[in-house]
């Protein structure tokens, strides 16, 4: 997995009751693109340090929300 400042890390809810969660990528930890990345989450605004499991992606663009996304 290799993102860009600016690309959308996109995790996909495991469970029924999980949502889909975004957020744009704000700082890269290693210069190849490599995980970690520093993410703000659309729904929050919050902003952590993320180690993307198997059910992530990146994107290059914002994705729509999941069914039942909640604000």
């Amino acid at each position: 997995m290799h993102a860009r400042i600016g690309d959308w890390l996109v995790v996909e809810g495991n469970t029924p009751d999980e949502h889909r969660r975004q957020g744009e990528i704000v700082r890269l930890a290693h210069a190849d693109g490599t995980p970690p990345y520093w993410v703000r989450w659309v729904e929050d605004e919050h902003e952590s340090l993320v180690f993307p499991g198997p059910s992530a992606r990146i994107e290059s663009h914002p994705v729509a929300p999941s069914v039942g996304f909640r604000h």
